[in-house]
């Protein structure tokens, strides 16, 4: 996305934007979710989600809040479709992979609420919630930033593990790129994803896939025709590539050593079409990157893993140093999420559907989108003790953007006096929700170890 046009073409493109989301985004109570996003935007952090109700943004009474989250409607096959058509059409785009957690561990009538991982600064533990996990598939525009811009936001059930849900979100984002696109969409992921359980059913996909591999893994390489075959059934693995045995690793396949100001002295190790021994039929590359040479005790070198697409676009060539590069980029979805939790209130809300927090997610990544969009024509804003800056993060175009929501106008039509509802009928009995147990997801883990 280009950002060097003029004010006018940017106040423009955010006012499609927004008029498209109301339009075609929003399908049920379209009016109050379009006003609460923009008091989201404008708010900012805030004790509870209701305090929404009384920004200036949000012209309804509070329960239209809860009213637009329980009750309205989303068509989030049009939103990936749209959003994905924000992405460049030509050249590289990083898309980052990754799970954050939403801990409700009080919240026993909510289903298919499971034990998530949940880092945090507690000392001893304190890594394991009770709560959902949110899988994110993250447009990174910029490298060494606090801009990730989520194309689909899913919750993952129970009965799925991360890497199931990740393949289902980038096999949609690969269908909504395929006209006129002559762009090289890399997934980058952690190691979560570093197993043949996620590459291979993305193989032959118009993307290609960079993961993180653990360090002890056993890898073979093809199988080299042999001058005399004899009996039996042929081999399907070849000599061995142990990470941990560097007697086994052989001459690499592509070898370079460069200075990075950040990394210092790095080194790239690439060997060509390795697979796992579960699936033979599934060749990938593997990086190995060893980064500050020059210290007396180095870091551990890390091993990636990349998969190409089923078509590399035309001027493009992929060396060892693009693909390290690559997976530098996904790591603005870590202050991304940090921010979105905390100033976008993200898991702030005890909702009692997990439909609505479903709904919350969405409408947090758009504001994300709209934040992004904004930050061409929004002015500095720094509070007395800030710096200004001239490349704003996304906490300063959220201090500055009221303004230009003001200037812009929202789409959604004055509220209407409904009168007053007369409340629970006298003397009808309430019914207690049910309360549903923590599922335990050890069987379905396992699978995919």
């Amino acid at each position: 996305m280009n950002n060097h046009v003029s004010t006018k073409e940017n106040f423009n493109r955010l006012t499609e934007f927004r008029q498209a989301l109301y339009q075609y985004g929003f399908l049920r109570r379209r009016d109050a979710l379009c006003e609460l996003l923009d008091a989201l935007l404008v708010q900012g952090p805030v004790p509870s989600l209701a305090w929404l109700s009384c920004s200036v943004e949000f012209q309804r009474k509070w329960h239209s809040l809860y009213a637009a989250l329980e009750d309205g409607r989303l068509d989030e096959a049009w939103l990936r479709q749209y959003l994905a058509q924000q992405l460049p059409q030509d050249g590289m785009a990083v898309l980052a992979l990754d799970v954050s957690a939403w801990p409700r561990p009080r919240a026993q009538t909510l289903q298919d609420r499971q034990y998530v991982y949940h880092p945090t600064a507690a000392v001893n533990g304190g890594s394991v919630c009770v709560g959902y996990a949110y899988s994110l598939l993250d447009w990174v525009p910029e490298p060494r930033s606090s801009w990730a811009l989520s194309l689909d936001v899913r919750r993952i059930p129970s009965t799925q593990t991360a890497q199931e849900v990740g393949v289902q979100q980038v096999k949609a984002f690969c269908a909504a790129r395929q006209q006129g696109v002559n762009a090289l969409d890399i997934v980058a992921a952690d190691v979560r994803y570093g197993n043949v359980g996620f590459l291979q059913p993305l193989q032959g996909e118009r993307c290609a896939v960079l993961t993180r591999l653990r360090r002890d893994r056993l890898l073979y390489r093809e199988v080299q025709p042999d001058r005399e075959r004899g009996r039996g059934r042929p081999r399907k693995h070849g000599p061995r590539l142990a990470f941990k045995q560097p007697a086994s690793w052989g001459t690499p396949d592509e070898a370079q050593e460069l200075e990075d100001a950040q990394w210092g002295k790095v080194r790239l190790e690439r060997w060509n079409k390795l697979h796992d021994r579960r699936a033979a039929e599934v060749p990938f590359d593997v990086l190995r990157v060893s980064v500050h040479l020059e210290k007396a005790k180095p870091p551990q070198p890390i091993w990636l893993a990349w998969q190409l697409p089923s078509i590399l676009p035309e001027g493009i060539t992929v060396t060892a140093e693009a693909i390290w590069r690559a997976y530098q980029k996904r790591w603005p979805i870590e202050p991304s999420i940090r921010f979105r939790k905390q100033s976008l209130c993200w898991t702030l809300p005890q909702f009692q559907m997990a439909e609505a927090g479903d709904r919350w997610s969405v409408l947090v990544s758009l504001a994300m989108w709209i934040l992004y969009l904004a930050r061409a024509v929004v002015e500095d804003n720094p509070l007395p003790w800030q710096k200004p800056q001239t490349q704003l993060t996304p906490e300063r175009v959220r201090q500055g953007i009221q303004r230009i929501i003001c200037k812009i106008g929202n789409p959604a039509r004055p509220p209407k006096m409904r009168g007053k509802p007369p409340g629970w009928p006298k003397g009808k009995h309430r019914q207690p929700k049910p309360r549903f147990p923590v599922v335990k997801k050890t069987q379905i883990a396992a699978k995919t170890a």
